[in-house]
């Protein structure tokens, strides 16, 4: 298992930005896809963003697109962001990371401990 330490979450007004970073120390290989996903209370978790480990493909929810950007460090091995501007009130979540790659003839995914954002007046 990986684990994966979040940081950048926080109380912002609506309208405001917010960076969300997520890193591992150790060295994964074959790694497929860097993504982010929020739980809203009451809701299901949802995926926000994702980037290959590539960089070529990248994908956002319909309802962020425009205003999150999903990025990676190509000089670390796990090492990605999410920069949300134009934060509205129904942005707020707990944000979490989550890696999914192939380890031992497996795939695997693992999860940070998650980030609350709050958009609020």
């Amino acid at each position: 298992q990986v684990q994966l330490v979040e940081s950048g979450g926080g109380l912002v007004q609506p309208g405001g930005s917010l960076r969300l970073s997520c890193a591992a120390s150790v060295k994964i290989v074959n790694i497929y896809a860097m993504g982010w996903y929020r739980q809203a209370p009451g809701k299901e978790r949802e995926l926000v963003a994702v980037i290959t480990n590539s960089g070529n493909i990248v994908n956002y929810v319909d309802s962020v697109k425009g205003r999150f950007t999903i990025s990676r460090d190509n000089a670390k091995n796990i090492a990605f962001y999410l920069q949300m501007n134009n934060l509205k009130v129904e942005d707020t979540a707990v944000y979490y990371c989550n890696l999914r790659y192939s380890r031992f003839g497996s795939t695997w995914d693992d999860w940070g401990q998650g980030t609350q954002v709050t958009v609020s007046s």
